[in-house]
């Protein structure tokens, strides 16, 4: 049974800095795109941050560019998100999502872990 689990979440000052981590199991973790959404509270899903099969490729939300960087360790079956210069508005629950390398590309209808609740403080 595929199972991702995130790791890392907490409560942080405003400026700080957190790492999330999502590690993967029963997943060929090397043939998977893998990607970073949160949810705030009385908000929709979001996109944060995505990493193809390689990691030669990345994309980010315009709201974190710059602040955020998202990396994997393929050996590691792990993917990660380096949040620094955290804002109040980052404060929600983060989930690492997987989709296969040949697959449609999109999240949805891949696997999801339970997710980490980050909050920022003022």
């Amino acid at each position: 049974q595929v199972q991702l689990v995130e790791s890392g979440g907490g409560l942080v000052q405003a400026g700080g800095s957190l790492r999330l981590s999502c590690a993967a199991s029963e997943l060929t973790f090397r043939t998977y795109n893998m990607g970073w959404f949160r949810q705030a509270p009385g908000k929709e899903r979001e996109f944060v941050a995505s990493i193809s099969w390689s990691g030669g490729s990345t994309d980010y939300a315009d709201s974190v560019k710059g602040r955020f960087t998202i990396s994997r360790d393929n050996a590691k079956n792990t993917v990660y998100l380096q949040m620094n210069s955290l804002k109040t508005e980052d404060t929600a629950v983060y989930y690492c999502a997987a989709t296969p390398r040949y697959g449609t590309g999109q999240y949805e209808n891949g696997y999801w872990g339970q997710g980490t609740q980050v909050t920022v403080s003022s």
